[in-house]
């Protein structure tokens, strides 16, 4: 790998992390109107996503110290780390939500699916980069790590964590195929997938998430498993064009917009700024992951594009999934927004993808 620069303030993308710190002050704003009691304005939430976002920057700049190569080289030692943090949780995990999926770590608790994001793209780029004297189109070189993707997808979907599970599968394999995994086996394996569909949905799924989908294909009771979207539906009905205005969300202030700090904080959005205050804030994500693109294609180092792409794929795919399912065009599934909903492993993680992200772009201005 031939690097044309050393990091420096000059090769430093400061939109970048504008855009990042922006929207995670957003999320910071809504954190704190949903959950506002006159008794006690700064909740426990607030906080703590005060103390993640201020953490999360410390962890944006470490990012930038050691060389991402470094960082690569022990992507296999740290990936097993990652696997083994998922089989503790699913045996000595704290259980909540219906879910066993979270380590607790006393002051606050970890989600260990969520250094998936982190470490997958790093333990598959090693690896390939290790073999790269082979013919990187073969099959048979994508095996080892196709095998364990798919462990990683068990693992978390057995907590259950469908909609984390999604991300980590599909974000996965779309950086496969970037690294040119032959396309015959994304025919295959679609075509497989449909003929297993009926079997999946019977043994796999579990009853909620069954539900969801039943929803989303306009079945469910409004009162019951339609609940929350045709809440979500309200508020953002409600907040018209420019919105109800911050803190007067009914739907939010009245609580009846379930999990309106983290799976649908959009909603509570598009009801207190509106139309026009989502629309700029969906403006900020797509500067941010054009910019992101356009930062890649400058990288002239095959395997540092690939690693580039891994670490920004799956903010983009849960930005996407989150909005879509939240505006109902979408099954509901338990994915937070990045940098916006209250959740410190999440925010974590994407600050350390977006960290290492910019500590490869700047070596190749």
């Amino acid at each position: 790998m031939n690097l044309t620069h050393k990091p420096s303030p000059r090769t430093f993308d400061y939109v970048h992390f504008f855009l990042t710190v922006v929207l995670s002050l957003c999320g910071l704003l809504f954190i704190f109107s949903t959950t506002y009691h006159h008794n006690a304005p700064f909740s426990s939430f607030f906080n703590k996503q005060c103390c993640g976002i201020c953490s999360g920057i410390i962890i944006y700049f470490l990012c930038l110290i050691p060389d991402y190569r470094t960082i690569m080289r022990y992507g296999s030692l740290l990936y097993c780390g990652v696997i083994g943090l998922l089989l503790f949780t699913l045996i000595k995990g704290s259980i909540g939500m219906g879910g066993q999926r979270w380590i607790n770590l006393f002051f606050f608790k970890f989600q260990p699916s969520e250094l998936t994001k982190l470490f997958f793209p790093t333990y598959m780029i090693n690896f390939l980069h290790s073999h790269k004297k082979k013919i990187i189109h073969s099959f048979n070189l994508f095996i080892p790590i196709l095998i364990t993707l798919s462990c990683s997808f068990i693992l978390i979907q057995q907590q259950p964590d469908l909609g984390t599970a999604f991300i980590v599968l599909t974000s996965g394999l779309i950086l496969c195929w970037l690294a040119g995994l032959n396309k015959k086996f994304f025919i295959y394996s679609i075509g497989i997938s449909l003929f297993l569909t009926p079997i999946f949905w019977k043994y796999v799924l579990h009853d909620y998430q069954k539900n969801r989908i039943l929803v989303f294909m306009g079945q469910g009771d409004s009162k019951k498993e339609a609940y929350q979207l045709e809440q979500a539906r309200i508020a953002i009905g409600s907040g018209g064009l420019w919105g109800k205005g911050l803190f007067n969300g009914t739907q939010n202030r009245l609580r009846f917009l379930p999990e309106s700090r983290t799976d649908f904080i959009f909603a509570v959005l598009c009801e207190e700024w509106g139309l026009i205050g989502a629309l700029c804030v969906l403006l900020c994500y797509f500067i941010l992951f054009f910019k992101s693109f356009f930062m890649i294609k400058k990288i002239k180092d095959f395997y540092a594009q690939l690693f580039a792409s891994g670490l920004i794929l799956h903010i983009v795919l849960a930005t996407v999934v989150n909005s879509g399912m939240v505006l109902g065009i979408l099954p509901i599934v338990g994915i937070p927004l990045p940098l916006m909903s209250y959740g410190l492993s999440n925010l974590w993680i994407t600050y350390a993808c977006l960290g290492i992200f910019q500590n490869i772009t700047m070596r190749y201005k």
